[in-house]
C-alpha cells in the first residue's frame, strides 16, 4: 500500500511517508522562508510528527523567526535539500516542504500567509485567502 503522501530529497537518501491528511497546508512567504529556499515561497504541510514515518539522518538548522520562536529547518546533509520544519510554538508538529512530495498533485493549499513580506515578483493564487501575518491567529 502506498502512503497518501510520500517524498524523498534530491539524492534520495531521506525519505518520508505519512497516511493521513495534513493538519495545515498554505503558502508561506516570510522572508526567511524565501532565504532558505531561494524561491518567492514555501508550500508547506503540517502533520502530527509521531504520524510521519522518516527514513534517512536530517540535519536541523535553527533560526529565530519574526515572532521570536524557534524554526528548525530539516534538510539533507548530502545533497541540500529541505524537506521538513519544526516550530517551538507548535511541539509535536512536523511541517514538510510540498516541494518534496513524490506526487504534488496531493498538496492543496489553503492559504497564503505572511503576504506582506511576499516578493514584488511572486504571483500568488487569487483565489486563495491572504493573511498579512502567522498562519495561526
Amino acid at each position: 500500500m502506498n502512503a497518501k503522501y510520500s517524498g524523498q530529497c534530491l539524492c534520495g537518501e531521506i525519505s518520508y511517508s505519512v497516511d493521513i491528511e495534513p493538519v495545515f497546508a498554505g503558502n508561506c512567504h516570510c522572508k526567511d522562508c524565501q532565504r532558505s529556499s531561494g524561491s518567492a515561497f514555501i508550500p508547506a504541510m503540517i502533520f502530527p510528527e509521531k504520524d510521519v514515518v522518516v527514513s534517512g539522518e536530517v540535519k536541523y538548522f535553527e533560526s529565530q523567526a519574526d515572532s521570536g520562536n524557534m524554526h528548525k529547518r530539516g534538510f539533507c546533509p548530502n545533497c541540500g535539500s529541505q524537506l521538513f520544519a519544526r516550530f517551538s510554538n507548535m511541539p509535536g508538529m512536523l511541517g514538510i516542504k510540498a516541494g518534496t512530495l513524490n506526487d504534488s498533485s496531493n498538496y492543496v493549499p489553503k492559504l497564503d500567509f505572511h503576504v506582506g513580506s511576499a516578493a514584488p515578483w511572486d504571483f500568488m493564487n487569487p483565489e486563495l485567502p491572504k493573511k498579512q501575518g502567522t498562519a495561526q491567529g
